[in-house]
This record gives C-alpha cells, sequence and structure tokens, in this order.
C-alpha cells in the first residue's frame, strides 16, 4: 500500500511559520471572545432591555436591505455582466465606482450619505425643503446605510454567477421565440439563482454586522436605529459582560453564513 504523504511537506517551510502567525492573528480574538464569553449568562445578558429590541431592529433591517439589495442589485449585475462590448476605461470605472464601497472607510460612507441624503445634502436638501421629510437618524437611515455597504456584495456575487452562466441555453430559447425579458426570467435569472442567493446571504450578514456607516448617518436611537453593532460598542463602556454576549451573537451569526455559503460566493468572484 502507498504511503500517503503529508500535504505540508510539499510546501516551503519559510512560509509555515508566517501562515501560523497569520492564523493566530485571525482566530485567536475569536478564540479568545469564546473563552472570555460569560456563557452561564448569556441567556440574562441577552434578554437585557436594549438588547432585544437591537437584535430585533437588526434582523429586520437587514432583511430588509437584503430585499432592496436583491430589487437594485440584480439588475446593476446584469448591466455589469453585458457590459463587455463597451470602452474598457468606463467598464473599469463603473466597476470601481460600484465596488467603492467594499474598501471605503464606513463612516466615511456615513458622511457621504449625509451629504447626499441629510437636511442639507444634494437630494435630501430639496426633499426636506418640499416635504419636510428628512431621512437621517430614522430607521429608513438604517436600512439606506446597510444597503449601501451590503450591495456591493450582491452585485459582484451575482454578475460572476451571470458570467458562469452557458450562453447556449439563451441562444437555445432564442430560436424558439423566447423574447429578451423571458430569456432572462426563464432561462437566465434560474441558472444564476445559486449566486444570487449566496450574495444575497453574504448582504444580509453584512448589514446585520454594519457600525460605521450606521451610526454616523443614522445615529443611535433606542428602538429606533440601535442596532446590535451598535448597542455592543455603547455597551463596553457599561456593561463589559453584555458586550461580549453580543459580540458573540454576531460572531456565531458571521461564521453560521461562511459556512453556508462554503466557497460558492469565491467562485462567482473568479469567473
Amino acid at each position: 500500500m502507498p504511503r500517503r504523504r503529508d500535504p505540508l511537506a510539499r510546501l516551503p517551510r519559510a512560509v509555515l511559520v508566517p501562515a501560523a502567525i497569520a492564523i493566530v492573528l485571525l482566530v485567536g480574538p475569536l478564540v479568545a471572545l469564546l473563552v472570555r464569553a460569560p456563557w452561564g449568562q448569556l441567556p440574562a445578558l441577552l434578554g437585557g432591555g436594549t438588547v432585544l429590541p437591537a437584535l430585533a431592529l437588526s434582523l429586520g433591517t437587514a432583511a430588509a436591505s437584503t430585499g432592496l439589495s436583491v430589487l437594485l442589485g440584480v439588475p446593476l449585475a446584469v448591466v455589469l455582466a453585458g457590459a463587455d462590448g463597451w470602452p474598457a476605461p468606463l467598464r473599469r470605472l463603473i466597476r470601481a465606482l460600484v465596488t467603492t464601497p467594499l474598501v471605503l472607510p464606513p463612516v466615511v460612507g456615513g458622511i457621504a450619505l449625509l451629504l447626499l441624503l441629510g437636511r442639507v445634502g444634494l437630494l435630501g436638501g430639496p426633499l426636506y425643503r418640499a416635504t419636510g421629510f428628512q431621512l437621517p437618524f430614522t430607521t429608513g437611515a438604517v436600512i439606506v446605510a446597510q444597503t449601501f455597504v451590503g450591495l456591493p456584495f450582491l452585485v459582484l456575487g451575482v454578475e460572476g454567477a451571470l458570467r458562469g452562466v452557458d450562453r447556449r441555453f439563451a441562444i437555445a430559447a432564442t430560436t424558439l421565440g423566447a423574447g429578451p425579458w423571458t430569456r432572462f426570467v426563464r432561462v437566465t435569472l434560474p441558472l444564476a439563482a445559486p449566486g444570487v442567493a449566496a450574495g444575497a446571504v453574504l448582504s444580509f450578514a453584512r448589514a446585520i454586522g454594519e457600525f460605521g456607516a450606521t451610526v454616523t448617518f443614522a445615529g443611535s436611537l433606542p428602538k429606533v436605529t440601535e442596532t446590535l453593532p451598535i448597542a455592543a460598542y455603547l455597551a463596553l463602556t457599561t456593561d463589559p459582560q453584555a458586550a461580549i454576549a453580543i459580540s458573540v451573537v454576531l460572531m456565531l451569526v458571521a461564521v453560521a453564513v461562511l459556512v453556508s455559503l462554503r466557497d460558492h460566493w469565491l467562485r462567482g468572484l473568479a469567473r
């Protein structure tokens, strides 16, 4: 029977130590959070007066922002996937603008949203003067902030899935008399459905963990704009154990999302 070789034996020894340090840096804080978590007090801490409303608000706004991301992001991904015939500089510029929220500091995103949709913003100012309505520091502002940071994840995932769809199915549908809308709804979209689902789940996870843009654009009003990450930050100075408990919940949600996705989203980006 042939002897099974250790996969690590084929790797250069010089990469093992930096790789181990990287693992400690990435996984160590998560292990510390789990070790220091007050597991016995977790139900009581999570059942506190501010945690449950913050959890309900986070789940509701994250679900709403995910729905909005799907509604807006799938058409945008279709446009980007079909932009191969556009001039390369224009195509690169549009894709860079769409993905900017991925690398933009969240607080800067919140400031930008204020400058666009605030009472004196480019769009918010005329709306406020005409109707008296202002979006910042409302639950709607939380949804907009979460959509701003989560939408690029969905767009990239769906675009990758659309690019991986076998075009022969659409060609066959065309020969049978199907128009562009029918081809998209009956052929392309079902084939890209796993990418849409993965992008939506990742967008939801990003939304439920959003902090910087939300606190800047929507504030931290209890039961109105105080989401779970904001509640964890505020509890850190008054009740550290509650902050740790909330952090554990957010970490478990993130891990569950990534485990459920496996590598589907990464495969979409690689296409």
